[in-house]
């Protein structure tokens, strides 16, 4: 269940979860943590259907790492309506060193967990991860 490289877990809830948004579209996004003092990987927050990009990006903390996913509606330039599914990296340059390492290093083996991802995205500041640069990794 382990990584050997960093003795990260991932949580059951983090995977059910994520089947929740890729299957039933529960769930607009999800953001996920390191919890240090048991090595897993938890829930952070889940982001109701409603909810907007920008209501996404706000409850990415300014100092420190996070994983997320993010169910993406656009429309093609065929007018056809599609969805993909972003894996986001968020990595502060203000973030704890330590920190940054660890996520670093367990994000390959979580991101494995999570089967469907389409685009995976790395952010060290919200200019990274703007709407343009989304629509744009998403045709």
């Amino acid at each position: 269940m382990s990584n050997s490289a960093s003795g990260m877990a991932v949580c059951d809830e983090c995977k059910l979860k994520f089947l929740d948004l890729k299957a039933k579209r529960s769930f607009r996004f999800i953001v996920f943590k390191i919890n240090e003092k048991v090595q897993q990987v938890v829930v952070d927050r889940l982001g109701q259907p409603g909810e907007s990009y920008d209501d996404f990006t706000a409850c990415l903390p300014a100092d420190e790492c996070r994983y997320a996913v993010f169910d993406f509606d656009f429309v093609t330039d065929e007018n056809c309506q599609k969805s993909k599914i972003f894996f986001i990296s968020w990595s502060p340059d203000t973030s704890r060193v330590r920190s940054k390492m660890l996520y670093a290093s367990s994000k390959d083996r979580f991101k494995r967990e999570l089967d469907g991802i389409q685009v995976e995205l790395q952010a060290t500041d919200p200019s990274e991860m703007s709407m343009d640069i989304i629509k744009s990794r998403a045709l």
